[in-house]
């Protein structure tokens, strides 16, 4: 009996060894993507695929095929072993999990025909592999998922999030027309879905200020854009609490437009088409105003409202930046007082105060250059941020151009600034190369700043001239007409 039992023992011993060994030269094959070594340990020892070890392992084969895309190992295995699509690595994902997040829709397919109810399972982090899709913005992976497991749009992730929660916190919009457009056949329920916040895709959308999602949401599906989130807030009460910026009143534009102009936008195109056609055919409604004026007065706001942000932003900039230049001039500012060596002619060794500059000593001609320059800079910028929070009416086109015109003598000046300093802080042995750039570099930056000014002054003379009667409007820039006659009420 002794005997029998150390034989079974040894015996014992032996297979554990040969499936060590097996395990090794599987793990290998994955790696590889061998289908040869594969067929060869399976006649070897078939039983090794459906032993325990092989499951428990931290990282198994088909893992391993699933994130280097080895798919015809993949199907070899899956044909051995279906069981192995079931089995979670050590951060609880799956083969699929792993395959959707490297976007291999082809590996995704050959997993989902072996068990598609692995669509829905999450992992260690509460994702399921649709999630990952999102998040990754796999738009092949979704629609493979979404095809074979259409209840897997509907799983949320473990902090209450659904796929186009995630789609939107990881802007893919692409990802997330996918999906609504597969909603749109299924449920599209999932579009009012709320996370853990109260927050729908819309709220989302509108704190990231994320322009072509809010702009899709709301023209393709039945977003409810009055829904509150935990803190009662709609779509637009959160943008309103939100750091201003120039996609601000865009997405304001889209949020409060009415429900009845999104669900006719499609036919719109269609209907001023027919519009336009019974205008040209029939010559009694050709001398009645135009109904479309309120909305030219519109584009024309917007295009103040867009022209008096970007000036307020580069005003801002621009100012900062003189200021700092004007505390800090170049070469920096003496260090300690000073009481001058009277036997010296030297200027650095006069007399000085810690905090002054030491190019007013040592360059004061350039060091009066450099100041100029900069002071215009910092006071034109200035003046604009003043016009701006003034409260006068500035409405008007012409007051734009004034302003605009500010800002180019600021960033002129501020140029000018930039090149002083560039050319006096320069060493004496690379002065000829760096003299030499800064030279053809002002005479491009005056050739652009003369385009400009010759194309501001011609749009002045045109404009006067257009106003008394010597050049005929151009009947196709209906806005531009609408805009100067709006500036004529104005006066």
């Amino acid at each position: 009996m002794e005997l029998l039992r150390l034989l079974d023992h040894d015996k014992q011993v032996e297979e554990e060894q040969k499936n060590q060994i097996h395990l090794k030269s599987l793990k290998e094959a994955a790696i590889h993507g061998s289908v040869q070594l594969l067929s060869q340990i399976q006649k070897e020892n078939s039983q090794i695929f459906r032993s325990p070890e092989i499951s428990s392992m931290p990282e198994n084969p088909l893992h391993a095929a699933a994130l280097l895309g080895h798919l015809e190992f993949a199907k070899k295995l899956l044909s051995i072993s279906p069981e192995l699509s079931k089995s979670l690595n050590s951060n609880g994902s799956s083969a699929l999990h792993l395959a959707a997040a490297k976007g291999n829709a082809i590996m995704v397919k050959e997993l989902i025909s072996a068990d598609s109810s692995m669509c829905g399972v999450l992992d260690g982090d509460g994702r399921s592999p649709l999630h990952l899709a999102a998040i990754k913005g796999r738009t092949a992976v979704l629609e493979e998922l979404l095809r074979a497991e259409p209840a897997a749009a509907t799983a949320l992730t473990g902090g209450g999030e659904s796929c186009l929660h995630l789609c939107v916190k990881y802007n893919r919009l692409p990802a997330m027309k996918v999906v609504l457009q597969f909603l749109e056949r299924e449920d599209d329920r999932l579009v009012d879905w709320k996370d853990q916040n109260g927050n729908t895709v819309l709220h989302l959308a509108v704190a990231k200020k994320q322009i072509e999602i809010v702009k899709y949401l709301i023209d393709n599906t039945r977003i409810e854009k009055e829904a509150r989130n935990a803190n009662g807030l709609t779509a637009l009460d959160l943008l309103l609490q939100t750091p201003g910026d120039l996609r601000d009143l865009e997405i304001k534009q889209c949020l409060e437009q009415d429900n009845a102009s999104r669900t006719n936008r499609k036919g719109s195109a269609a209907i001023n088409a027919g519009v336009s056609k019974s205008i040209k055919t029939t010559p009694s409604l050709q001398a009645k105003p135009s109904t479309k004026q309120p909305e030219i007065k519109h584009k024309h706001t917007d295009w103040l409202a867009k022209k008096r942000s970007a000036l307020m932003i580069v005003a801002s900039l621009t100012a900062t930046v003189a200021f700092q230049a004007g505390l800090s001039p170049p070469g920096g500012v003496w260090q300690g007082d000073f009481a001058g060596n009277p036997n010296s002619t030297a200027r650095a060794d006069k007399a000085h105060k810690a905090g002054q500059s030491v190019m007013a000593y040592t360059l004061p001609d350039k060091y009066g250059q450099y100041m100029i320059f900069n002071t215009i800079a910092f006071l034109a910028s200035l003046s604009i941020i003043l016009l701006q929070v003034s409260g006068l009416p500035m409405r008007r086109r012409r007051w734009m151009w004034t302003q605009m015109i500010i800002m180019w003598i600021a960033i002129s000046a501020q140029t000018l600034t930039y090149f002083v300093t560039l050319i006096n802080m320069t060493p004496k042995h690379v002065e000829n190369t760096v003299y030499h750039v800064a030279k053809i570099s002002v005479i491009v930056w005056l050739l652009l700043m003369g385009v400009v000014f010759i194309g501001n002054i011609t749009r002045g003379v045109l404009y006067v001239l257009r106003k008394y009667g010597y050049v005929e409007e151009k009947p196709q820039r209906e806005v531009r007409v609408y805009e100067e006659e709006e500036e004529d009420d104005v006066l």
